[in-house]
């Protein structure tokens, strides 16, 4: 199945990233009394460094490397739970919102959008898994109601369902990138909250811009540049290695000169990168402000990285914790998560599907 049909609890959030493996469970306690009672638990958190280039430009290049090193996250992670919501990156993925009549059932729906999908995916239809889930009326004709339309070449999902099965695992949904992120952020920003912010997720390769309102994505932008500039600064200027110098930035100690010089020629660069997608974001919507940033992903544990990009950007900023208002499991480590809660929040979006109400 790809992307958004019913589900049952529990599922593991599995994020294949090119650089490590990060599998969340969570569970989930009902306060029928008090719904701001009810709240999330996290019960089960691991993290499983790739080989270099097993993941490359968002592709699984090895499915059995991959596999083993999904098996072994699991097994470090202690979880018992076999059932798995994985997804894949925003540019493998075809989405569309259409408008359908409201008095057509899921089985009518899903036939009209066998017939209409020609003209909106630009593959031959049996290349592609294609899915769709309602996302409620459309404004101003409540005879019809916006349908999200969404597909992707079979491949690309076929690659992270064998990676599962080499692991022992079913894949149970396969969700976009996009929308794990948004899933995640109702637990970075409070509900009600009417800020537009600015989700920074910095990653090896690259660093996406999601802006968010009133919980929704409404604009994201790619920009080629991650924690890897970082990697490939420090190997140049101390003639190193690049495990020597991923162990560096995992230690969090750049306090010797050449080291600082890298690190701060980074985090330069990274604020020009964030500025350059927020004047796209401007330009190119009818918003001409956000009102914080949120910063994600591995290199956002860089040492007062929130402090640089503050003064830079002219924008509070912070780090992305999705555990911050969660209790945790007695296993689990607090301060070893708390060093890496900003690159688990892909994957924290991905457990939340376990609690999605069904599609109606």
């Amino acid at each position: 199945m790809f992307g958004f049909g019913r589900k049952n609890n529990p599922l593991l959030g599995i994020d294949i990233s090119s650089t490590a493996i990060k599998v969340i469970e969570l569970s989930y306690k009902p306060n029928k009394a008090n719904s701001t009672a009810s709240q999330y638990r996290l019960e089960h958190f691991a993290i499983e460094p790739l080989p270099f280039n097993a993941v490359a430009e968002k592709k699984i290049v090895d499915p059995e490397i991959v596999g083993q090193c999904v098996r072994k996250a699991v097994i470090q992670s202690g979880t018992k739970t076999k059932r798995v919501a994985i997804a894949v990156t925003g540019t493998t993925v075809i989405t569309k919102v259409i408008s359908l009549s409201a008095n057509l059932t899921d089985a009518e729906m899903e036939s009209q959008i066998q017939i209409e999908a020609d003209q909106y995916i630009p593959h031959p239809l049996e290349e592609v898994n294609l899915d769709f889930d309602v996302i409620g009326p459309t404004p101003n004709n409540p005879a019809l109601v916006d349908v999200l339309l969404a597909a992707s070449r079979r491949e690309n999902v076929d690659d992270r369902v064998a990676v599962l099965e080499i692991a022992g695992l079913l894949a149970t949904v396969v969700d976009i990138e996009a929308y794990a992120m948004e899933n995640a952020c109702s637990l970075l920003i409070e509900q009600g909250d009417r800020a537009i912010v600015a989700v920074v997720d910095i990653g090896a390769a690259n660093t996406m811009l999601y802006v968010i309102n009133q919980g929704q994505i409404i604009y994201t932008r790619e920009q080629n540049f991650g924690g890897q500039n970082l990697k490939d600064d420090l190997q140049r200027r101390l003639g190193i290695s690049r495990e020597d110098a991923t162990q560096k930035i995992l230690d969090g100690d750049l306090t010797e000169p050449l080291e600082k010089e890298a690190l701060d020629a980074f985090k330069e660069s990274l604020s020009q990168q964030i500025g350059r997608a927020l004047q796209f974001f401007y330009s190119g919507t009818t918003f001409n402000h956000v009102d914080r940033v949120i910063l994600a992903g591995g290199s956002a544990s860089l040492p007062r990285i929130d402090v640089f990009m503050e003064e830079r950007l002219k924008l509070p900023t912070s780090i992305a914790n999705p555990f911050a208002q969660m209790p945790l499991a007695p296993q689990i480590n607090a301060k070893e998560l708390l060093f890496e809660a900003p690159c688990l929040v892909v994957a924290v979006g991905l457990a939340l599907r376990s609690f999605d109400p069904p599609r109606g």
